[in-house]
């Protein structure tokens, strides 16, 4: 498994970012191949952070896309910072 995280800071309205990162953007991360798993997270503080995991690298590369895409075109004003990303293989899970 391969796994991206992705922290937001300076968040503006953060119930705002979930719901539609839940009800635009995860429908579409679903129909990426070797979709296993994806988390969006209220850190606090103007701080969300999500993690997507799939199958292989390909998965994450295709989200990053997709993230990408869709906080250009659904999230910018409420998500002003450009991302601070991360992804690699998942080396222990529970």
């Amino acid at each position: 498994m391969y796994a991206v995280v992705r922290r937001y800071e300076g968040v503006t309205d953060p119930a705002e970012a979930g719901r539609r990162v839940d009800e635009g953007f995860v429908p579409l991360l679903r129909q990426v191949p070797g979709f296993v798993a994806y988390y969006w997270v209220d850190a606090g503080e103007g701080v969300m952070v999500s993690t997507s995991v799939f199958e292989d690298p390909a998965g994450v590369e295709a989200s990053t896309r997709r993230a990408a895409d869709f906080v250009r075109d659904n999230l910018a004003s409420l998500l002003p910072n450009p991302a601070q990303i991360m992804a690699g293989p998942v080396v222990a899970a529970a």
